[in-house]
């Protein structure tokens, strides 16, 4: 079997938008960052955020560029956003993506066995609830085309940055915000996006990778990271809910390694403000640490 290829110096790569799905005349894009050389390359099927509503294959360029010149096949999604679709449209988009993926692996360069999920915000709680979930009925409801041989979902690993991993909790947190003295603007929109995608609170209960996990669902836990910048009060904060002593994110982590799963948890040096879209270019080397993930992760 040929091994995976990963370039840990800056190489040429080729971008290319796909059409990788269709709803009725409507085409669903992927943006693909395919290294130049003959491969195998693992390959990251990248999950753009902007609460479940915003944002797309573009938002994220920075990255994809990134993985890409570092022998990682970036393939940017699009997906129905909360404005067009309510949950679980956007998971049903990104199951079919990866298994579209693996049904095509030799055209991206990569192998099946090669590729993983990546997200943003609410990109990375996609990520995971998809890696999560891969044969999940619901998420897999959209077929591949007629004779394509069968795959499913899962994933070699999971890369997250500041993901809204329990959107419950993080729309009481905005809600207990709003109704503080003098409340910030931003529990407003996180709000009313939030409405729009999931539309009630059971549905942000059942979609939710922190609490399937303490319901003891039984869901695959594929080698994780979670990046994380500081004084970020939307993604790293304490659920006033919770008798966990700590953080999301270290609740999440340690509910993640009780199911078996291996997850690390990495602050960066970035200050990841509320109330602004987090610039990409001023993330230190979490670009070169996400690469070194996924070349621990993804060898043949």
């Amino acid at each position: 079997m040929t091994t995976a290829v990963l370039e840990p110096r800056a190489a040429a790569f080729d971008v290319e938008d796909v059409e990788y799905l269709r709803h009725g005349d409507k085409p669903v894009l992927a943006r693909i960052y395919r290294p130049r050389g003959a491969g195998p390359f693992p390959a990251m099927l990248e999950c753009h955020g902007g609460a479940w509503c915003q944002s797309d294959r573009f938002t994220e360029r920075l990255r994809h560029e990134h993985m890409a010149s570092h022998g990682i096949v970036s393939i940017a999604l699009d997906f129905r956003s909360g404005n067009e679709e309510p949950y679980p449209a956007s998971a049903q988009d990104i199951n079919y993506a990866v298994r579209w993926a693996k049904l095509n692996a030799a055209a991206l360069k990569t192998r099946p066995d090669l590729i993983g999920l990546s997200g943003q915000s609410s990109g990375g709680h996609l990520a995971m609830l998809v890696a999560m979930r891969p044969r999940d009925p619901r998420y897999a409801a959209i077929a591949l085309p007629a004779g394509s041989l069968e795959h499913d979902a899962s994933v070699r690993c999971v890369v997250m940055s500041w993901p809204v991993i329990n959107p419950l909790s993080r729309y009481r947190h905005a809600r207990r915000a709003l109704a503080a003295p003098n409340p910030p603007e931003w529990p407003k929109g996180i709000m009313a996006r939030q409405d729009s995608y999931w539309r009630t609170e059971a549905a942000m209960e059942e979609g939710n990778p922190m609490l399937a996990l303490e319901r003891g669902e039984p869901v695959l836990t594929p080698p994780a990271v979670w990046f994380q910048g500081r004084d970020d009060t939307l993604h790293d904060y304490k659920d006033a809910e919770s008798s966990f002593d700590g953080n999301e994110p270290q609740r999440f982590c340690a509910n993640y390694r009780k199911a078996g799963g291996s997850i690390v948890l990495d602050y960066i040096d970035m200050s990841r403000g509320v109330g602004h879209a987090p610039d990409l270019s001023k993330t230190g080397d979490m670009f070169d640490r996400m690469v070194a993930f996924i070349g621990r992760h993804v060898p043949a």
